[in-house]
């Protein structure tokens, strides 16, 4: 019987700078070795306001849906294992979020960062709407 290992990882900087990897071998170091490498390639960017989300998202991926709120000061991560991790490693240290359908670590992360593709911070706001930030705030 031949075994295969899998492994699923998530870099990040703790300053907005995220990525996922995944990586599959014979053997579990090598598994994990190359999910690493996979997942330093593949860095986002979050943007983090004052600890937290700039707005809510909701992110998508096959039977996954998962809805991600920013928190109040204090609230610390409200979030299961896969979101935690993604969330702990982009630097974000109050949220709130609930996964809703399939509940596979994988389609989990995706999601995720199908959503985090969505997020935009005031500046990205204001210049796609051809305003200043001021404009915005009134």
């Amino acid at each position: 019987r031949r075994f295969s290992f899998s492994a699923l990882t998530v870099v990040g900087d703790r300053a907005g700078h995220v990525g996922f990897g995944f990586g599959k071998a014979n053997d579990v170091t090598e598994a994990i070795r190359k999910s690493m490498e996979k997942a330093r390639r593949a860095v986002t960017n979050m943007p983090v306001k004052a600890g937290t989300l700039p707005h809510e998202i909701i992110g998508e991926y096959k039977a996954t849906k998962v809805y991600i709120k920013p928190a109040c000061p204090g609230s610390g991560i409200i979030a299961g294992g896969p979101v935690r991790a993604i969330m702990e490693a982009g630097g974000v240290t109050d949220v709130v979020s609930k996964c809703v359908g399939s509940r596979n670590s994988m389609n989990i992360v995706r999601a995720v960062f199908n959503g985090m593709g969505k997020l935009m911070d005031a500046k990205t706001v204001a210049k796609n709407r051809g305003k200043t930030i001021k404009d915005l705030w009134g």
